[in-house]
């Protein structure tokens, strides 16, 4: 068979992008695979990440990890993330329950897409609310780390951080406003540098933005 024309890929990508804004990933990348992270048993807190590409891509805990050493606060992390994955796929595959009821995470960090439409808040809200329920029965503090949509979507930013503030305040949850963060340095400055190659996923540099605003957000 022969190969599809570059341009007519490119299109058949746009679309869906501007067709399914909530739908998360576009393009699945190439570092899905992460270390496990080594557990100190002396850390100040443990943190539970669950998400998709925007949590695992650039490894976003290690960076956090690092963030935190910084500043003197020693964290383990553990991540929980796949590709195309909202927060109810999580819930129905049932290992973030078994995680959380451990009882030894301090907090837990919930991501999925951009969530800008109704349906996205809708997941962000409801079944938030069934990580909130069980965050408190296990003495943990669950927070929610805002993304954004692909450039493509910018238009669609403002519902991205409303959806994902209303949510968190809605469930009395921590909130890690990144993609907040993002867009006020784009307004202001016109540089998109913090969006990787593929105009969705982060560049490293974004993702140390997002590791120091989760990081300023859960007061470590």
């Amino acid at each position: 068979m022969k190969a599809p024309n570059l341009f007519f890929s490119i299109c058949v990508l746009l679309l869906i992008s501007c067709t399914s804004s909530d739908s998360v990933d576009y393009t699945v990348p190439t570092n899905a695979e992460q270390p496990e992270d080594t557990f100190d048993p002396n850390a100040d807190y443990n943190i539970l990440f669950v998400g998709n590409s925007l949590t695992y891509y650039n490894n976003l805990p290690l960076l956090v990890k690092t963030e935190a050493a910084s500043r003197g606060v020693i964290v383990n992390t553990k991540m929980l993330a796949s590709s195309n994955y909202a927060i109810v796929d999580h819930w129905a595959d049932g290992e973030v329950q078994t995680l959380i009821s451990s009882g030894i995470y301090d907090f837990v960090i919930i991501q999925q897409g951009p969530s800008s439409q109704q349906s996205g808040y809708d997941m962000l809200l409801n079944s938030g609310a069934d990580y909130a329920a069980i965050c408190e029965a296990n003495d943990a503090r669950l927070a929610y780390y805002m993304v954004w949509p692909a450039i493509v979507n910018y238009f669609t930013f403002d519902n991205v951080i409303a959806n994902y503030t209303a949510a968190a305040e809605a469930n009395n949850a921590i909130l890690c406003p990144v993609g907040r963060r993002w867009k006020e340095h784009f307004d202001q400055t016109n540089d998109f540098s913090y969006y990787g190659s593929d105009q969705f996923h982060p560049s490293l540099q974004g993702s140390r933005i997002a590791a120091e605003v989760i990081v300023q957000s859960l007061g470590l």
